[in-house]
This record gives structure tokens, C-alpha cells and sequence, in this order.
């Protein structure tokens, strides 16, 4: 019987840094519904160079601040909204159309913390409906 070859180990497994992986998500989030870097920075209570290190990956989102808990939701409301809708198109009009329900136009509300709240408990009752 021929020798076996040695198993190779398999590179250390590490969990991902959480801070890394919510920063690659808001951002893709924030891409993708088309907000910009200043509305980012309102949404998350940073400056908009803040965010624009947070894109380059020299800002770390800290857990400990309401910034993680901002970044948290605001990945909810574009999980919600692919969900519900189903493509960027869509959900970036959703995003700038009135919303009677809410009030608004959703962009403007998530701007500030009651209005993402908002917007984040009226998607997620939109979900449990479909």
C-alpha cells in the first residue's frame, strides 16, 4: 500500500473579527441601497471622514458605541428590503418614495435614531407578512 501523504494542517481557524465583518456589511449595505458617505455618517453618528476611513479600512466599528448598534440596524433594513423586494432597484426606489405608513420618505427618516428604528420595525412586519 502506498504512503499516504502527510495531511497538510489546516490554517489556523480564527473567528472573524466582528468589527471587520459588520464594516464590510454596512458599507455593502450603504452601496447598495445608494447612500452616500454624508448620509452613512448620519445614519451611524460618525463624521464623513470617519466613514470614509471606515470604507478604506482604517476605521473599526467599536461595540461598545451606539455606532455598532446604528450599523446593526441599518444591515437590517437592506436584509429586509432584499427580502421583501428583491433587487437594488427596487429597493432604492422603496427607499426614496413616500411611505404613508411611515410618514415619509424612508431615506430621510433613517437619518436619524427614531426614524431607522422606524423604518426597521416597519420592514420587519412587512416580512412577516410575505
Amino acid at each position: 500500500m502506498p504512503a499516504r501523504p502527510a495531511a497538510v494542517a489546516p490554517a489556523a481557524r480564527r473567528s472573524p473579527d466582528p468589527a471587520l465583518v459588520l464594516a464590510k456589511a454596512v458599507t455593502r449595505a450603504a452601496d447598495r441601497l445608494g447612500l452616500s458617505h454624508a448620509l452613512l455618517a448620519r445614519v451611524l453618528g460618525l463624521s464623513p471622514s470617519t466613514v470614509t476611513r471606515l470604507y478604506r479600512g482604517a476605521y473599526r466599528l467599536e461595540r461598545e458605541r451606539k455606532e455598532w448598534e446604528f450599523a446593526l440596524l441599518l444591515v437590517r433594513v437592506f436584509r429586509s428590503l432584499d427580502s421583501i423586494v428583491g433587487d437594488e432597484a427596487s429597493a432604492r426606489a422603496w427607499l426614496a418614495s413616500e411611505n404613508a405608513g411611515l410618514g415619509g420618505r424612508p431615506v430621510d427618516l433613517i437619518a436619524d435614531t427614531e426614524g431607522l428604528v422606524r423604518v426597521v420595525q416597519y420592514l420587519d412586519a412587512s416580512r412577516g407578512l410575505v
